[in-house]
């Protein structure tokens, strides 16, 4: 159950008790100029109760980091086992970029529908993640048993003359079952990944960048857990099994353990489209939301055919140049520090921001990956340990970004849509990372595939230059968020605290 809302409205309308109230402090007016002046300073009671970071439980950031960890292990925990599965059950070589886009079709689907009914802000964050968790864990956890009979239809197949036939139809249906349970998945993730940034928005104004670069940076650790669990030798039905057992355990904490903020103000109990609208009418919003998408571009095509990229780049080192790389860098243990990596550039680049702002930091990463991207036929022919070395620090900056563009979303968006805000801006950009996805999977040259992704980087640092460039602007646009209530300061070194309501 909801607590009441703690608000004073300093600008209420007149009503026909307000008469009342303005001969009483008339009253207190008069008695005022008559009283004699006092020597103690004059003091004024806040607005609203202000938490203290002592008010807030140690383990909260450390439970929602791991729990956040734990839950975006499903990520790509399909593509981690995506080899065997094309093996046993016969699914074509392009499954790749169709269970990627399943999951990131099914997260769109799910932020989608939070975002246009305010789930985040409506119901208790902490339950929502807590549900989402649970469901998704179950999704994951039935693909083995999608291909429970296929041995004793491939040997049914043997003896008959259609085995063919049979065996193709047997696969489109795996195929089929397989893009369900991967967009089922990523429809309930929708409920993990912007919804745990939501419940560390209720406890963290300031401060916030830090702690969504520690949310992130988990991100990407977890999305990258699946492929260091692949070098365990195990059945692939075990890998599945685990990283179903880590979500359902991270939504328990997060659910039992994990206290709801006391910066949480509850949204709307009524589906209101307009406020949607509202949120890209607030300029600085705008621009935060156009560099996220141009960051999505690049993120996750990236992460997905980093080990296409880097299989061709190995095969060819290995057997064209004779130079001997350690079996030890396969592309799937490249591709797990790769995007593991990126924990650390999440973690640095929020504390950077402490010092620098949300902005400079999200700008300095963006520029870096993009270079990279622009670099990346070059570190093609570059040695062994020049190209691992680029590519781990492309793996740091690509999504060190992330937080520091979550971050400005949430500070510039209404107080009781931040929700909302994080969900739609995040739906978006999945939808954007569909195309790059699937544009990346061209018949083209492993040597030039990540040029096609150097828009994106180009896109969102032009759009993000004004925060960065004009911090006259940036401060006249914080000021009128603020006088107008709409939102808390811009992302920076010194943010405000307890402008938000508690609920």
């Amino acid at each position: 159950m909801e607590n009441a809302s703690i608000t004073t409205d300093v600008s209420r309308p007149v009503n026909a008790h307000d008469d009342e109230d303005d001969n009483g402090d008339d009253d207190k007016e008069a008695e005022m100029e008559t009283a004699p002046p006092s020597d103690e300073p004059e003091t004024k009671a806040p607005l609203s109760p202000t938490p203290t970071p002592t008010q807030r439980p140690w383990f909260v950031l450390p439970a929602i980091v791991l729990s956040q960890f734990a839950g975006t292990a499903l990520w790509f925990a399909g593509n981690a086992v995506l080899d065997d599965l094309v093996d046993e059950w016969g699914l074509p070589e392009s499954s790749l970029g169709v269970m990627t886009s399943s999951v990131q079709l099914g997260f769109i689907a799910g932020t989608l529908a939070f975002a246009l009914y305010s789930v985040a802000d409506r119901f208790l964050p902490t339950k929502v993640f807590l549900t989402c968790a649970v469901l998704g864990s179950v999704c994951n956890a039935i693909i083995p048993f999608l291909g429970w009979n296929v041995d004793e239809t491939d040997n049914d197949n043997d003896a008959n003359e259609s085995s063919s036939s049979s065996s193709s139809s047997s696969s489109n249906l795996l195929l089929t079952g397989l893009i369900v349970l991967r967009f089922a998945t990523g429809f309930f993730l929708a409920g993990i990944y912007p919804v745990g940034m939501k419940v560390a928005a209720d406890h963290y104004q300031s401060g916030l960048g830090v702690a969504l670069g520690w949310l992130v940076g988990a991100l990407a650790l977890g999305s990258s857990f699946p492929f260091l669990l692949r070098q365990i030798p195990q059945p692939w039905q075990a890998l599945l099994w685990e990283t179903s057992l880590i979500a359902l355990l991270g939504g328990l904490t997060v659910g039992f353990i994990v206290p709801n903020g006391p910066y949480r103000k509850a949204g709307t109990k009524k589906f209101e489209p307009r406020a949607l609208w509202t949120l890209f009418q607030n300029a600085p919003f705008r621009s935060a939301a156009f560099a996220y998408w141009g960051h999505m571009w690049e993120l996750y095509a990236f992460w997905t055919w980093c080990p296409v990229v880097w299989e061709a780049y190995l095969e060819e080192e290995r057997d064209n140049h004779n130079i001997d790389v350690p079996d030890f860098w396969s592309e799937s243990m490249v591709t797990f520090f790769v995007i593991a990596i990126g924990a650390v550039g999440c973690v640095l680049g929020g504390y950077a921001s402490a010092r620098y702002g949300s902005a400079t930091v999200a700008f300095t990463a963006l520029a870096t990956s993009g270079s990279l991207c622009l670099l990346s036929p070059a570190l093609y022919l570059a040695p062994f340990a020049l190209a691992l070395t680029a590519y781990l620090l492309w793996g740091m900056a690509v999504v060190a970004d992330s937080p520091q563009f979550s971050t400005l979303v949430a500070q510039t968006a209404p107080a009781n849509n931040v929700g909302t805000a994080l969900t739609i801006v995040n739906c978006i950009g999945f939808a954007i990372t569909i195309g790059s996805i699937q544009l990346l999977g061209v018949p083209w040259s492993e040597k030039y595939l990540f040029l096609l992704l150097a828009p994106g980087p180009l896109f969102g640092l032009w759009s993000l230059r004004k925060l960065v460039f004009v911090p006259s602007r940036l401060e006249n646009l914080a000021a009128t968020s603020r006088s107008k209530g709409k939102a808390t300061p811009l992302g920076g070194g010194e943010e405000e605290s307890g402008k938000h309501n508690n609920s």
